[in-house]
């Protein structure tokens, strides 16, 4: 079995790319990406808890999977809302760039 260090390394490692992807990009679509990024980092500590868990008390609980499995749903969802948005900002203004773009300001 990985030890849990090395995955809460890499789930860290992930949520700082998508955090620095958030805060230094200008294109939406690609700011959409990496906040399904850090949402994916998330996915993978609910996983790896659950099975450690799983593995420390000998018992099977799913509830890491079951939190994961909404979370994706929700993701797949946010990302529908996103894109629709940002179709109807680039039909009206014709770019989306996030500097650009102040309409949902007011």
């Amino acid at each position: 079995m990985i030890p849990i260090e090395y995955w809460l390394v890499f789930s860290s490692l992930l949520f700082c790319i998508g955090a620095y992807g958030v805060l230094t990009r200008k294109n939406a679509i690609v700011v959409l990406m990496c906040i399904e990024i850090m949402l994916n980092s998330a996915n993978i500590n609910l996983v790896m808890f659950s099975s450690y868990h799983s593995v420390l008390h000998g018992t099977v609980d799913p509830s890491g999977q079951v939190f994961t499995l909404f979370s994706i749903a929700i993701a797949a969802a946010e990302v529908a809302v996103g894109l629709a948005i940002l179709l109807s900002v680039y039909r009206r203004y014709q770019t989306i760039e996030v500097d650009k773009i102040n309409i949902l300001r007011w």
